[in-house]
């Protein structure tokens, strides 16, 4: 039998915690949030280790089992560098911190193989970390493709580790800001609630509370309009579509979602109305407090200033 642990052609074994009284396919999909055909050849390869040994992916995961993963070296990469707008805020020889406009995807993925953050950056960079991979260098983290503002990117593997387990363990803080539909009546609210694949779409994800994660939304309230509200929403945890998936759950979606939120559109928007408008993070090489902020972009100005038309007009029918 291969001696796995030893064999020097694979890189280093992570140690996976996964939930017990699953498939071993399963329980690693929600845990590492890759997708189960990526997770499925990791174990045809036998690239995970269920205490020590390789095993099917129908396998019955029990509580004590140790199990391992070990990821593939990255290929060579093949994203073609493009020579894109991308406004750049901070960078150095660690990282670069890159306001994202809307409607512009992160990396590239089936549908959006150019024209994407990540092509934009391997024309900039020379170099970004790689330990997301070939479809992923440097993206220490993501924001959706119509969700506008900052992001941090990687330029080497030090840097990426550092800045991702600030993230994990949220001593790195990210603010965003919305406009959601209806009026919250409390100033500000926290929403505990895990957030997994919605069980009944898988392309969407959903407040669940079985093969889930826990998410962390606390939310401040700008200003009110009528049927409208502005807030505030830091992040606690990163779960994918967390904010969005939190104001649906509280019933009032991000104006402008067309994943969690209602088909009419009284504006005519193009993507949900979200800004992550500020990050705060200690720098990895030279520990070092790094605090960024960018305003939201004339869209979501624009918004904002026929909302407070809309308020006017009806202060004035008010007083007549």
């Amino acid at each position: 039998m291969k001696e796995h642990l030893q064999d020097d052609n694979y890189e280093e074994w992570l140690k996976i915690e996964v939930p017990s009284d699953l498939r071993l396919d399963v329980a690693l999909v929600n845990t590492t949030e890759k997708s189960r055909s990526f997770i499925q050849t990791l174990i045809a390869e036998e690239r995970v280790l269920v205490n020590g040994q390789p095993k099917k992916a129908n396998y019955k995961v029990q509580e004590d089992d140790i199990v391992e993963i070990n990821y593939p070296e990255p290929k060579e990469l093949n994203v073609e560098a493009e020579n894109l707008d991308l406004e750049i805020v901070y960078e150095d020889d660690d990282l670069l911190v890159v306001n994202k406009p809307q409607g512009m995807v992160v990396h590239p993925a089936p549908g959006s193989w150019s024209g994407t953050m990540v092509n934009a950056l391997l024309y900039h960079c020379r170099s970004l970390s790689s330990i997301n991979g070939v479809i992923r260098p440097g993206i220490v983290h993501r924001i959706d493709k119509d969700t506008s503002g900052l992001i941090i990117v990687a330029k080497n593997n030090t840097a990426h580790n550092n800045l991702a387990l600030q993230i994990k363990e949220h001593t790195a803080h990210r603010r965003y800001r919305a406009i959601v539909h209806g009026v919250l009546s409390e100033p500000s609210g926290t929403i505990d609630a895990p957030i997994g694949r919605d069980p009944r779409d898988r392309k969407k994800m959903a407040v669940v509370f079985q093969h889930s994660k826990e998410a962390i939304t606390h939310y401040y309230v700008l200003q009110r309009f009528v049927q409208f509200t502005e807030l505030r929403a830091v992040l606690e945890t990163g779960r994918t579509h967390q904010i969005r998936v939190h104001m649906a759950y509280l019933k009032h979606p991000v104006l402008g979602d067309p994943l969690y939120g209602p088909k009419n559109n009284p504006f005519n928007i193009k993507g949900q109305i979200l800004h992550a408008e500020n990050l705060h993070f200690i720098h990895p090489t030279t520990g070092q407090e790094m605090e960024f902020h960018t305003e939201p972009p004339s869209s979501y100005q624009e918004i904002l200033n026929n909302l407070v038309e809309i308020n006017n007009q009806h202060r004035e029918s008010d007083n007549e």
